[in-house]
């Protein structure tokens, strides 16, 4: 192989590649990049058989070839130069990296074990706009569990319809679910993908379209973005019904200040840390009080407006006030991915979900469970 490629497009495509490489001492070639010259492209993949990546551009050719070298290594070089070329020459297991002033022998693998990487997508994939993905999925993705013992909860449980593309993560203690109008003309189908490739498909620009395709038998998703494809394999098993844990009624309707309230969680978070993370919401007729208590620091308390709307007096209680916990920590990662000045929280009893959503994003639904008190 030997061609010259502009160091700019050469870096990007490592940069992305890079991500898609893992150091697994029994498959050393996956901690490679695979680079391939033919047809006037450069060819950058990479892939840890579990989600894999190709993305071409332009290059000059003179001899087509293949070449797989250390990922890492070549990403360092190439971001260092300062040349607005460079030329590539692989002889054997070397790659010979020259531009203006400099020049670097890598040593890399022959090509040949390097596995498949889907660089296709078929006529029947689905068209979906950049811009959906990365508004939707930054609002699902934190709720993913990091709970290996429990594959499914590990990904996104995406659904397909004719009239809704559904998204629905949860780690069993807290739910994201958001609902996109979609107008696909298919028939119903789902998979769960994990977390890495929608981290990526998140990054994706608004302006540009996704096209995906589902390969049931292969237990595999293809996206194709512009000249660029990844793949995913799906994780194989049943998600949760979450549909009966949403309630369908509620006691409690407020309606505070995102900054406010954030402010106070924050605040309460402080002392909560030493507790669980625990902080009680304390709702009466028009105040919102948080309450957080720390055996080694002391306690907090703090209130804000609210606005308050009770389906019923007697939600109140003898004390005047409706008590109900939570883990700070989830209720903040919620009011950070939210861009409304505005925050709705449902209640309808201290041991169901509380329902929060951002009326600036209808489409959006969180579920927090609540901890139980003593």
């Amino acid at each position: 192989m030997k061609l010259t490629v502009s160091r700019k497009s050469l870096l990007n495509s490592l940069g992305l590649s890079t991500r898609f490489t893992t150091l697994k001492a029994q498959l050393p070639i996956l901690g490679n990049v695979l680079l391939e010259g033919k047809n006037n492209k450069l060819n950058v993949s990479a892939t840890n058989l579990e989600m894999s990546v190709s993305d071409s551009i332009a290059a000059k050719i003179e001899e087509e070839g293949r070449i797989t070298v250390p990922s890492k290594a070549f990403y360092e070089v190439v971001s260092n130069l300062t040349s607005e070329n460079v030329d590539l020459n692989s002889e054997k297991e070397q790659l010979t990296i020259k531009c203006a002033g400099f020049s670097s022998r890598v040593m890399g693998i022959d090509a040949t074990d390097f596995p498949l990487v889907p660089m296709s997508v078929g006529s029947a994939s689905i068209k979906i706009k950049g811009g959906v993905l990365a508004s939707s999925l930054p609002s699902v993705i934190y709720a993913i569990s990091s709970d290996e013992t429990r594959p499914t909860l590990t990904g996104v449980l995406i659904t397909f319809s004719d009239k809704l593309l559904t998204l629905v993560a949860t780690d069993g203690y807290r739910l994201s679910k958001y609902l996109i109008p979609s107008g696909f003309k298919v028939s119903d189908f789902k998979f769960i993908l994990p977390k890495g490739i929608l981290s990526e498909l998140a990054r994706v620009n608004k302006e540009d379209e996704v096209q995906l395709e589902y390969k049931k038998e292969d237990k595999q998703v293809v996206f194709q973005i512009g000249s660029t494809f990844l793949s995913s394999r799906v994780i194989e098993g049943e998600f949760p019904n979450y549909e009966k844990i949403i309630p369908s009624k509620e006691m409690l309707k407020l309606n505070v200040d995102r900054g406010d309230l954030l402010q106070s969680v924050k605040l309460a978070s402080v002392f909560a840390r030493d507790a669980s993370n625990v902080i009680k919401f304390m709702v009466s007729e028009k105040t919102l009080r948080f309450l957080s208590e720390s055996s080694q620091l002391g306690s907090q308390e703090n209130t804000i407006d609210a606005k308050i709307e009770a389906n019923d007096s007697g939600v109140f209680g003898d004390s005047g006030e409706f008590i109900i916990a939570f883990n700070c920590k989830y209720v903040e990662d919620f009011l950070n991915s939210c861009d409304g000045d505005s925050i709705e929280i449902k209640f309808n009893d201290p041991n169901s979900p509380g329902v929060f959503t951002d009326p600036k994003e209808v489409n959006l639904l969180h579920l927090i469970m609540p901890v139980r008190l003593q």
